[in-house]
């Protein structure tokens, strides 16, 4: 007895939340996110934003997903149509989450996370979890696929089911069936993805600033119609920003529908940006994004064919990391390392499509690549041999600060014909820093002029062309030489003395692709071994 009462008094204690809908503006649901946080540190069972924005994204996502069946269900209602509802009762929103006095504490953890659980309408059946990752379409992929896909790599990490029962009291408070709250969540939500990213350290790798993914896209300009991929998606940044190019070009019901179905493409191997991707697709009106939770660099190169292929890659694949060796057995023999980035490269090249129009990439890669040799000059060779390479984007140093003090590049190449000429263009820091910083970051308008230059160009003092002929070069063996660190010609910045802090960062970049050279010759000696076998 005395247990129960104790159970009721936590209950009252945590769940005295009004069920009076939240007004449609950015500062009511900014202040009801940061309510949700609040609540959220009281649980021991998050240590951070890493752990409290998957929770929150996750919550989101059902509420979302239940706003968004009541407007189908209605719509298919006033047609006289079925309607085939993704998730079902007792497992929707409404059915356990909306009554702000419903189920709490113990039973509401136990409902969630057990395989087999006591439900909200009293009978024993799935826990929560286990049903969603249950879920399967009937009709190729649909809203089913992506739920069952998402809650796979989903952990309830909450340990307070009266904390929990708040939060949810919170989010049940957002309406996502009002165009107005939808976009100013989607806005919201971006700003916490750059507060996670943020908090993430070395688990940042997979943010791009978005000013940089917005001149991107507007320097490839999709077309309705083509294909667009990014093999390492992050949280959806690239796909988001060519959706909304896309938008404007689709005119009829007919266009609306091949921009949702058979467009965008993407692959997330990590729980937590997959989950977070999701949403960020969702809330900008993706209604079932085509998002693989798998590694993008799993499948052999050479079984890579004409129907596997894509009419555009944008991405910014991971650098300095190291994949297994199962992985770089898909690889040609001659071109395995360890570079994350260079195995990325490999495989956008190979996934571009060939016929009936040539396929083009923009890729976000770190200096070493320009200049490495080894593997990275044999790669780079295919790359000028093979595709355009036309331009060459400069990035100074500080774009991904505070994750990496290494410069970065954006390479953009194409299908079309081996390389000929190379454009350069150097992007810098306006005029009063040397490079960017965190609270000093990128800013969409600092491209400008490089926009400006694109659809015009001719040397300045921030653009210069190479020919293709006097990069391309062998070594006595016959080995590629290839280095495209090309220093700017027509302008003299780059004598001015770096900081000690740059010169440290310089010198601590050149030792990692030191490392990453030995680490290859030392697989190339012991590859070898293992084929001679013991002596």
């Amino acid at each position: 007895m005395k247990k129960r009462k104790r159970a009721k008094f936590e209950q009252e204690k945590f769940t005295p939340v009004s069920a009076k809908p939240v007004a449609t503006t950015p500062q009511r649901l900014a202040s009801l996110i940061k309510s949700v946080r609040d609540i959220m540190r009281k649980d021991k069972g998050l240590s951070g934003e890493l752990d409290r924005m998957p929770m929150i994204t996750w919550i989101m996502f059902l509420k979302f997903l239940d706003d968004q069946e009541k407007v189908f269900e209605a719509e298919a209602r006033v047609s006289g149509k079925k309607f085939q509802p993704t998730i079902e009762p007792p497992y929707r929103w409404r059915d356990w989450a909306a009554k702000h006095d419903g189920i709490t504490g113990q039973e509401l953890l136990a409902f969630i996370n057990q395989d087999e659980a006591i439900r909200p309408d009293g009978s024993r059946g799935l826990g929560l979890f286990a049903y969603l990752k249950s879920l399967s379409g009937t009709e190729g992929r649909d809203r089913r696929d992506v739920v069952a896909t998402v809650f796979k790599g989903t952990v309830n990490r909450m340990i307070n089911g009266y904390l929990l029962r708040d939060v949810i009291n919170r989010i049940d408070q957002i309406h996502f069936n009002t165009t107005e709250e939808v976009h100013s969540l989607a806005f919201l939500y971006e700003s916490l993805l750059k507060e996670m990213r943020d908090a993430a350290g070395d688990s940042g790798e997979f943010y791009t600033p978005r000013p940089l993914i917005g001149f991107i896209v507007q320097t490839v300009n999709p077309q309705l119609g083509e294909t667009i991929l990014d093999p390492a998606a992050g949280t959806g940044g690239f796909l988001v920003e060519a959706f909304k190019h896309l938008s404007p070009q689709c005119k009829k019901a007919e266009d609306l529908d091949r921009l949702q179905r058979g467009t965008l493409f993407g692959f997330e191997a990590k729980p937590m940006p997959f989950l977070l991707c999701e949403m960020n697709m969702l809330l900008h009106g993706i209604e079932a994004p085509d998002i693989d939770p798998g590694n993008a660099l799993r499948f052999p190169l050479r079984d890579i064919g004409d129907r596997d292929r894509v009419d555009i890659i944008m991405t910014n694949p991971p650098f300095g990391g190291e994949e297994e060796k199962g992985i770089l057995g898909n690889f040609a023999e001659d071109k395995r390392t360890a570079e994350t980035a260079l195995l990325f490269l490999q495989l956008i090249m190979r996934k571009l499509r060939r016929t009936p129009k040539p396929g083009r990439a923009a890729v976000v890669v770190p200096n070493g690549i320009l200049s490495g040799d080894g593997v990275c000059a044999r790669v780079k060779e295919e790359l000028l041999s093979e595709f355009n390479m036309n331009t060459i984007v400069r990035l100074p140093r500080g774009v991904f600060a505070p994750y990496t003090p290494i410069p970065t590049n954006v390479i953009f190449f194409d299908r079309s014909q081996p390389t000929r000429k190379i454009w350069y263009y150097e992007h810098l820091p306006p005029e009063d820093r040397k490079n960017y910083t965190k609270t000093k970051p990128l800013r969409s308008e600092e491209f400008a002029d490089c926009l400006a230059w694109w659809t015009d160009r001719k040397e300045n003092e921030h653009a210069w062309q190479v020919d293709a002929n006097d990069i391309i070069k062998h070594d006595e063996r016959g080995d590629p030489n290839i280095n495209l660190d090309i220093v700017n010609p027509n302008f003299s910045h780059q004598m001015n003395l770096d900081s000690p802090e740059e010169l440290v960062d310089s010198i601590l970049s050149e030792e990692e692709q030191i490392k990453q050279a030995i680490l290859d010759i030392r697989k190339t000696l012991q590859g070898k071994e293992n084929e001679q076998g013991p002596s």
